[in-house]
C-alpha cells in the first residue's frame, strides 16, 4: 500500500494543469449505453475511478479503449449482451448506479447493485428509484441489488425532486432521452457536470433544454447516434489546487479553470484575504499580504459551496486568524479528517454537521490516514505549509480523484513523494 511523505518548504510558484472532471467523464461514460454508435470523450482524467468504469461497462458488452496516454476515451456499445452491474465491481464506486437508467432506457431491465464508495454519509438511490418508476419502470430491491424493467416502455412524466440530487437527475435525464413523449425534472441538480451531460447527450440527438437550471425538459427520440465530447474542466480539482498557494503562500496559475465553475467558492478565498484574476489561460492564484482571515462556510448544491472542497477549505482555516465555522450540510459524515488535522497541531471541534476551527499560527508534521477521497488532499494540503515532515497513508483513495498528485505539486516546489510501505 502507498503512502505519501510531504515535508513543508514554504512558497509555491508556477502553473499546474487541471484535468477533466472526473464527476462528469464517469457520468458520460454511461451515455454511451444509449446508442449503438460509437461514443468519443476527449479531455478524460487519468484515474482509477475512470478504470472502474470501463470494467463496468466491459462487463455489459461494451468496448472501452483507451487512447492518447488516458486522455481519450473511445467507447462502442453496438453489441451489449449483458443487463447486470455485478456487486464486486458496482462496490468501487458509487457512480457505478449511472448505469441504470440508460439500461432501462435502450435495454428495457437493469440488475444493478447498490453502490459503494467513500464513506462520507448515507447516499440512497430513493430519488432515483422513484424517477424512473415515474417514467414507467418497475423496480424491485432485494438481495443488495436493484431489479429494474420496463415492460411497456418508458414514457415521458413530471418528475419531482424532493432534494437536488446530482446522480438521480443523470439517471432520470439520461433514461428520458429515449422515453416516449416529454419528461420534465423539477428541482434538478444544477451542477456544471448536468450540463456537460445535456450537451453530450445533445451531440448524440436528444432534445434537451433547461440544464444548469431547476427545471430540465426533455423531448424523447427513437434513438441516439455517436459523438465526440471535451469533458469539462474538473472544478473540485480546480479548487484543490487554488488552495494549494493559499495555504502556503506565493503564486500559481490552474491552466484551464474558469471562476464560473467555482464562484462560490472564489467569494470565500476573497473574503479570507486570497487573491483570484482570471487569465487568457486559468486562474491565477496569490496570498495576500499577511495571515489568511478566518470565514465560514456552509456547503450547498450548486451553486453554493461545494462538499467536495470542505475538506480542503478545513486545511486553509487551521492556520487562518481567528475562528471559522464550517456546516456541512450535503453528507452527514464528512468530518473525519477533523482528527487526522488535530494529529498535526489543529485545534478543531465537531459536533454533529458544523466544525468549528480556531486558527493556530502552524502546523506540525505527523503520520495521519487519509479516509476518503477529499480528506486525503486535504491532508496533503495541510502538509505542505506545516513545520517538518507529514506520512499521509492509505492514499489509495487519492487515486480515485486525483491524476499524478505528486508530480502536479512538485512542479510547483512542494517536496512530496510517494513510497510503497
Amino acid at each position: 500500500m502507498d503512502s505519501i511523505i510531504v515535508r513543508g518548504n514554504g512558497p509555491l510558484s508556477g502553473q499546474i494543469p487541471i484535468a477533466g472532471a472526473k464527476n462528469a467523464c464517469l457520468t458520460l461514460m454511461p451515455a454511451t449505453l444509449l446508442s449503438e454508435e460509437p461514443l468519443t470523450l476527449t479531455n478524460a482524467p487519468r484515474l482509477s475511478d475512470i478504470k472502474t468504469m470501463s470494467e463496468l461497462l466491459a462487463s455489459l458488452g461494451a468496448e472501452v479503449s483507451s487512447l492518447q496516454d488516458g486522455k481519450v476515451l473511445a467507447m462502442s456499445s453496438h453489441d451489449l449482451n449483458s443487463t447486470h452491474a455485478d456487486y464486486d465491481i458496482v462496490r468501487k464506486m458509487r457512480a457505478s448506479n449511472l448505469v441504470l437508467g440508460p439500461l432501462l432506457a435502450r435495454m428495457g431491465q437493469a440488475e444493478v447493485s447498490l453502490p459503494g464508495g467513500c464513506a462520507i454519509g448515507d447516499r440512497p438511490m430513493d430519488l432515483h428509484i422513484h424517477g424512473l418508476e415515474a417514467l414507467g419502470a418497475e423496480i424491485d430491491q432485494r438481495d443488495g441489488y436493484l431489479y429494474a424493467t420496463a415492460p411497456k416502455g418508458l414514457k415521458g412524466a413530471e418528475v419531482n425532486l424532493t432534494f437536488a440530487s446530482v446522480g438521480a437527475t443523470e439517471n432520470i435525464l439520461m433514461a428520458a432521452t429515449l422515453a416516449k413523449g416529454t419528461t420534465i425534472i423539477n428541482n434538478a441538480a444544477r451542477e456544471p457536470e448536468i450540463v456537460d451531460l445535456a450537451t453530450c447527450l445533445r451531440a448524440m440527438g436528444a432534445q434537451i433544454e433547461g440544464d444548469g437550471t431547476s427545471r430540465i425538459e426533455v423531448q424523447g427520440v427513437d434513438r441516439l447516434h455517436g459523438a465526440t465530447h471535451p469533458v469539462v474542466t474538473d472544478r473540485i480539482e480546480l479548487g484543490t489546487y487554488m488552495l494549494a498557494p493559499a495555504i502556503c503562500g506565493g503564486e500559481v496559475e490552474c491552466l484551464g479553470g474558469r471562476i464560473n465553475l467555482v464562484s462560490a467558492f472564489c467569494e470565500k478565498l476573497d473574503a479570507a484575504g486570497i487573491h483570484v484574476e482570471e487569465t487568457a489561460n486559468g486562474i491565477k492564484v496569490a496570498r495576500k499580504n499577511g495571515r489568511v482571515k478566518a470565514v465560514d462556510v456552509v456547503t450547498e448544491p450548486f451553486p453554493g459551496f461545494p462538499t467536495d472542497l470542505q475538506a480542503q477549505m478545513m486545511a486553509l482555516m487551521c492556520t487562518a486568524e481567528g475562528t471559522s465555522v464550517l456546516e456541512e450540510k450535503i453528507f452527514e459524515n464528512r468530518f473525519m479528517h477533523a482528527p487526522e488535522l488535530r494529529r498535526m497541531g489543529a485545534s478543531i471541534e465537531v459536533q454533529g454537521g458544523t466544525a468549528t476551527v480556531h486558527g493556530v499560527e502552524r502546523l506540525k508534521g505527523a503520520p495521519v490516514m487519509a479516509t476518503d477521497l477529499r480528506a486525503s488532499v486535504s491532508l496533503i494540503l495541510a502538509a505542505m505549509a506545516a513545520e517538518g515532515e507529514t506520512v499521509v497513508n492509505r492514499v489509495y483513495h487519492l487515486d480515485r480523484g486525483y491524476e499524478r498528485v505528486e508530480e502536479k505539486l512538485g512542479n510547483l516546489g512542494a517536496h512530496i513523494e510517494r513510497v510503497k510501505v
